[in-house]
Formats: structure tokens, sequence, C-alpha cells
């Protein structure tokens, strides 16, 4: 039997920064998803709703990488109050070749971060505009930062605003990432002056109830939403998709059930049966992004298998390279 490597969060988290790398890692993720030879089953899903919590089970083989990964993320969204992550969870990796165990990665949530704010950092690069600068953030959790910084390695971002339920936690939020940054960053508590305001808002909330109107919204911008990635989840009225020039799923059918897209459709808004193109067609250069400056667009991300398998594979390889883990002789 194969040696099993261990990695916990500290080795993952100096392994996987949130860099320029790990963006392209997810951009080829997306255009693997496109090409239709991965196979990537729906998500399982378990809720705890007494203690607010979900836990997701995510996974998807990918035909060019040597492993595949199992994820198992728990969200318990009242552990703050307790002094505990939202998150956690962690990573299994098997062999493609073989289905023989290779790797626990014990990052405790913090790879399905960085994929996560990756996928931001891949939509800002084909979608934003070339010239945008200022962004809005919707949240001011961990997500809410990873974002921030997502897009300021891919675009020019000078300034940014946040909004928060919690205005004190929208204010240490606002300071971090000022501070660690160097870009100017506020605090607007009328949202729609956020969302106005700003060439690039994604959201990064756990909300049930939409936020964001689609009045607020104007030609050029770029929406990113990740918070809806549960059938009760949804940060958008449903309005929003159709008053866009271009709607974009990280994948279709996963949106259809638990993204933004399933509220327009439940609202009557859109067809059930609409064909929209996918986040990879984009990367992949087989359908245009933003055609013009005007063109406001949403990206909908509800995190996928594929970015799971590809950001373990890269977490396993540079654990290799480096000889970094512990092994656990079976």
């Amino acid at each position: 039997m194969a040696d099993i490597k261990i990695l916990t969060e500290s080795e993952l988290r100096t392994l996987v920064p949130l860099d320029n790398n790990v963006v392209d890692c997810i951009a080829r993720a997306f255009s693997e998803l496109a090409g239709g030879y991965v196979t990537m089953p729906p998500i399982m899903t378990l809720l705890v709703p007494e203690y607010s919590g979900e836990v997701c089970v995510k996974t998807a083989y990918v035909p060019n990488f040597d492993s595949f990964a199992i994820k198992m993320s728990p969200g318990f969204f009242k552990n703050p109050q307790l002094g505990l992550p939202s998150t956690s969870g962690m990573m299994v990796l098997f062999a493609s070749a073989t289905g023989m165990l290779e790797a626990l990665l014990l990052d405790n949530g913090y790879l399905t971060d960085v994929r996560t704010a990756a996928a931001g950092g891949v939509a800002a690069q084909y979608l934003a505009r070339r010239d945008v600068s200022h962004v809005c953030v919707v949240g001011a959790g961990v997500q809410a930062r990873m974002q921030l910084k997502a897009l300021t390695l891919v675009r020019e971002i000078k300034s940014a605003v946040i909004w928060a339920r919690d205005a004190r936690k929208a204010d240490i939020t606002a300071s971090d990432l000022s501070r660690e940054l160097g870009i100017n960053i506020t605090v607007n508590m009328d949202l729609a002056q956020a969302v106005g305001s700003a060439e690039i808002i994604v959201t990064t909330t756990p909300s049930d109830k939409p936020l964001i109107n689609s009045d607020w919204l104007r030609a050029g911008q770029l929406v990113i939403a990740i918070g809806s990635d549960q059938e009760h989840k949804v940060e958008l009225f449903p309005d929003c998709i159709r008053k866009a020039t271009k709607y974009i799923p990280d994948n279709l059918a996963q949106c259809i059930v638990k993204g933004e897209l399933r509220s327009a459709i439940e609202a009557g808004l859109v067809e059930s049966s609409s064909n929209f193109f996918e986040l990879g067609d984009i990367t992949a250069g087989k359908a245009i992004g933003r055609e013009t400056d005007d063109d406001l667009i949403i990206v909908d991300l509800t995190g996928t298998g594929v970015q799971d398998t590809a950001i373990a594979n890269l977490a396993f390889q540079r654990a290799k390279n480096m000889g970094v883990g512990s092994i656990f002789a079976n």
C-alpha cells in the first residue's frame, strides 16, 4: 500500500497562497470543465437547520489531472458567536489511475476559501472592464477579504467600499485591508450608494433574502455573486439577471438549483430551459465575454468540484516538490 501524505492547514497556507498562479489554476479548471470530459456529480448537501449549519460534499474527476479530490465542507454560520470560524472541512485526494488514497488535506476550509476567491479573480480577469478601479464588497467576512485581494491581482484596484449588516465588522475589515493592500477602503452603510458607486460588485454573504436591487445596477458593471450556493440563499433580486447584458454561471445545471438563477426562474423571469455560456466557455475561448464597456455582466459562482480537484492537485504537487507534510505509512 502507498504512503499517504498528511498536510495541515498551516502547511497548506504556506504552500498555496492566494496569488496569480492560483488564479491561473482555477481558470484552467473552468476551461477543463467546458471541454466536456470532466465527471462532476451534483453536490451532496446535508442541512443542519437548528444550528444554521450545512455540509457540502463536492468532487470532480478531470482526465488531465493526476488525482481527484473529494471535499467535505461544513458551514455553520452561528459559529462566530461561539468564537469559532464559520467554515471548516478537509479534502481527500485519490490517484486518478488507481483510486488509491494519496493525501489528506486538513485545511479547515482554507483551500475552499482560496479557490473561491480565485474564481472571483478569474471572473474579473475575463469579464471586468480594463479600466476598473473601484470595487464594492458586500459582506465583511473571510471571503469578503479574499475576494478583494483576488481582484487586486487581476485589475489595478485603487479603492473599495464595504457594506455589511455589522458596521463594526465592516470597519475592522476595511481598516485591515487598507493597511494590507495599500488602497483607500471605506465603509458605506447605504447599500444602494455603495453598489452604484462601483465598477465591480462582489457579494459574499449567506443571505436568504435579496440584497441587491436591479435599479442600483448600471451599464459597465461586473457583479460577481458568490453567496448563493444553496437552495435557500439569495443575494440579488431576481430581475437583476433579466437586466444584465450577460448572465454567466460557473455551472449552469448547478446554478439552476442553487445559484441566483434559481430565484429568477422561480420568479418566472427566466425560463428553466434557457441556455447560457458558462465561465469555462469564456476562459477556454469558446465564447465571448465582455463585448463592450457598457455590458452589465452578472457572474453566478456556486462553487464547483472541479475547482476543488484543481486546488488539491496544486497543493499536493507543491508539497511533493518541497518535501512538505507528514507521511502515514499505510
